[in-house]
């Protein structure tokens, strides 16, 4: 069975040609030199869900590109980047197995743009063991937010879901919300834990539905929501299971008397449409980072990267944007050190020591240190569903006042961090 789906070997002479000096005022990367990197190349892994329910890799497609560029462009001092990538095909012990060969076989220094449902639950201890930071594009469960070596550059289900359900208390009023999750292990309930427990000290009531995700009843599940009789309905769900369950909700006519609002896998370009003229300003959906066509240098950086770096099949779409910032964190930290004397334990140090590291893809400055846990994206916009497109809500980021962060915060108040 072949894991290992993807690799960014060091760059061919033909793409030097591709860097020449045209190339530095379109797009930036690692030493911008315009110089392949020849050196001995430093083995960078990540593990994602490539094959299983859903193709969810585009992180590590982000962070193939941009290692592509950094190897076209110097590398890391003079050295490129190994970018292996092992496909866990959403299944731990297949997520185990790939961790192992590329960790403890392949020797990898770092892992950048993991995007898994089951890595991070199967791995994390590892991890920690053999002293291997993941600088990872996406994580989803629980145990992705709540391990030492594991810092996800998103926010979260949980911190998303949140920030969505404080929206809709201050855009509609809302007293009584509705929560709707997947029985995922370690998203389940928690994910929905966090509008409960901001509601319960601001005054609004939020229940939790756990559904079935490959056997729940559109149709029931948002009849069984609508019979709470809440003000809001937060759906915390798949854009697969999004857009039926919006359908469902528009036959019944639900729209009309509740509101609804998603947490960031709704933040698709393709959801407006699929979802349709009823749900015009009447849908809000919270953004893990800025817009897609947000107009900052480091966004249009990434497109244009994308673009010639990427493969045409790559989505530009919000986890690109978390592989391509997982990469740039990694590649940063590496060219501050020896080239020479670049082994794990260094660039482990040289992860944890990431401290204000900035991008307008981002609402504020990302850090990893040294907790005992990561979630230091804990910010985002709200956008609204025009019928057809996104429109950005006003007032910019929201940070979420989730209770489980009070430990994030006492660590960003000990490394000074405002």
């Amino acid at each position: 069975m072949k894991h290992f789906i993807q690799r960014a070997l060091p760059v061919a002479l033909g793409l030097t040609a591709l860097s020449g000096a045209g190339w530095a005022q379109n797009v930036s990367c690692g030493l911008n030199s315009g110089k392949a990197a020849t050196g001995e190349p430093l083995p960078i892994g990540a593990v994602v869900g490539k094959t299983g329910p859903d193709d969810f890799s585009s992180a590590a497609g982000a962070a193939a590109a941009y290692f592509k560029c950094v190897n076209a462009n110097g590398g890391i001092n003079g050295r490129p980047v190994e970018y292996i990538v092992a496909d866990d095909q959403w299944n731990p012990e297949t997520a185990t197995q790939v961790a192992s060969k590329l960790v403890k076989d392949r020797k990898v220094l770092a892992m950048a743009g993991n995007t898994s449902f089951v890595e991070c639950g199967a791995n994390a201890k590892m991890y920690a063991q053999e002293d291997v930071m993941v600088i990872a594009g996406v994580g989803v469960p629980r145990e992705c937010f709540n391990a030492k070596n594991y810092a996800p550059i998103n926010s979260g289900p949980r911190v998303s879901g949140t920030i969505a359900a404080m929206y809709a208390a201050k855009k509609y009023g809302a007293k009584k919300m509705v929560c709707i999750i997947p029985n995922i292990p370690s998203l389940g309930n928690w994910a929905c834990e966090g509008p409960k427990e901001w509601g319960a000290k601001n005054g609004v009531l939020s229940e939790t539905i756990v559904i079935d995700p490959g056997s729940a009843d559109a149709t029931s599940v948002m009849l069984q929501a609508a019979s709470k009789k809440p003000d809001v309905i937060i759906m915390n769900v798949p854009k697969g299971i999004l857009v039926p369950m919006l359908a469902a909700a528009e036959q019944q006519n639900l729209g009309k008397k509740i509101h609804f609002v998603s947490s960031a896998p709704a933040y698709n370009t393709e959801v407006p449409k699929a979802i349709g003229a009823y749900w015009k300003n009447n849908f809000d959906t919270n953004l893990e980072f800025q817009p897609l066509e947000a107009g900052g240098p480091d966004n249009k950086n990434w497109l244009t990267l994308m673009d010639k770096y990427g493969n045409k099949s790559d989505p530009r779409d919000t986890f690109s944007q978390a592989g391509y910032l997982a990469a740039r964190v990694v590649t940063e930290a590496m060219l501050k050190l020896d080239p020479k004397k670049i082994d794990r334990a260094a660039v482990s140090n040289a992860l944890r020591a990431v401290n204000g590291f900035k991008s307008d893809i981002l609402c504020k400055p990302f850090y990893v240190g040294n907790g005992s846990r990561h979630n230091a994206n804990n910010s985002g916009p709200m956008a609204t569903s025009t019928g057809t497109a996104w429109a950005i809500a006003p007032g910019g980021c929201m940070t979420a006042d989730d209770p489980e962060l009070a430990d994030i915060r006492a660590d960003e108040k000990k490394m000074g961090i405002k």
